[in-house]
């Protein structure tokens, strides 16, 4: 991990997403703050990125980029085209990674040109708390070295995996938006419990709990969802009495719906940004 420790990066954007990234890194070890700078229009931006990362922070983008190795591109992506026009000439010997969904490889290289050394990620927010799902394409002239340095950064905090580009919009709408769905549940069977009974407090304890188990379940067996559920669903019991309900009311469907939603709109996004 040494080598990572000597790695300077610098955030082109510090909202949501960079400072999720930044705070991740730190909490993990792999670099320190004085190993992290970043840029953004954004005054508030500015503050809370370097409230929570201790980090130096730039109105200007080129100097962020003064002396770093590793660039992470965390802006929105219509401003992508823009922001690689400014840094383009200070970007040829720096690893660029961007992070902006719907933003492929090949426009990136359009501007930077096919020597340079581009990597495409998508993770998610949970990077924060070190269980982040982030997936890495590589393109241009990226060396086996720099995809090292994208395993190290992204392994460091959570899952990181190889996929070709056609998947990320799959992507995009299974783990990059899968949270948001995961929080609605939470949300409704916290409201449930409430419904039924418990006191809000308890009930998020035992909600929470529940699904960290289940997904503990899942990971530690290798078993199949359904045959999980199927080990706790009685004849005649409470959990086939809920399981039907969730049937009729089409919530299996309605997820699906959701997920071919979310991608078919990555995709929308993806061809007028690009």
């Amino acid at each position: 991990m040494e080598e990572s420790r000597q790695l300077r990066i610098a955030f082109i954007g510090a909202g949501q997403m960079a400072t999720a990234l930044a705070e991740g890194l730190l909490r993990a070890g792999v670099i320190t703050a004085s190993q992290i700078t970043a840029a953004d229009p954004d005054p508030e931006a500015r503050s809370r990125f370097a409230r929570a990362t201790k980090a130096t922070v730039y109105a200007q983008n080129s100097d962020a980029i003064s002396g770093t190795d590793v660039v992470i591109l965390a802006v929105k992506p219509r401003l992508v085209p823009e922001v690689l026009r400014e840094l383009a000439s200070g970007l040829a010997d720096k690893l660029v990674i961007s992070l902006a969904a719907g933003v492929s490889t090949g426009s990136i290289l359009q501007v930077l040109g096919p020597a340079a050394r581009v990597v495409r990620v998508m993770p998610n927010t949970a990077v924060r708390i070190l269980q982040g799902t982030s997936v890495f394409v590589p393109a241009g002239a990226t060396s086996e070295e720099d995809v090292a340095i994208v395993r190290r950064l992204f392994g460091a905090v959570g899952v990181c995996i190889p996929l070709e580009e056609g998947f990320l919009d799959a992507v995009t709408a299974v783990s990059g938006s899968g949270p948001a769905l995961v929080y609605l549940l939470v949300e409704a069977m916290i409201d449930a419990g409430v419904l039924v009974g418990l006191p809000r407090s308890t009930a998020r304890t035992l909600v929470l709990q529940t699904f960290r188990g289940a997904v503990e379940m899942l990971r530690e067996t290798g078993g199949h969802p359904a045959e999980l559920a199927a080990q706790v669903t009685s004849p005649g019991g409470t959990t086939i009495a809920a399981l039907k309900v969730l049937e009729e009311r089409g919530v299996r469907g309605a997820l699906m719906a959701a997920v071919e939603a979310a991608a078919r709109r990555a995709a929308e996004l993806r061809s007028r940004d690009n």
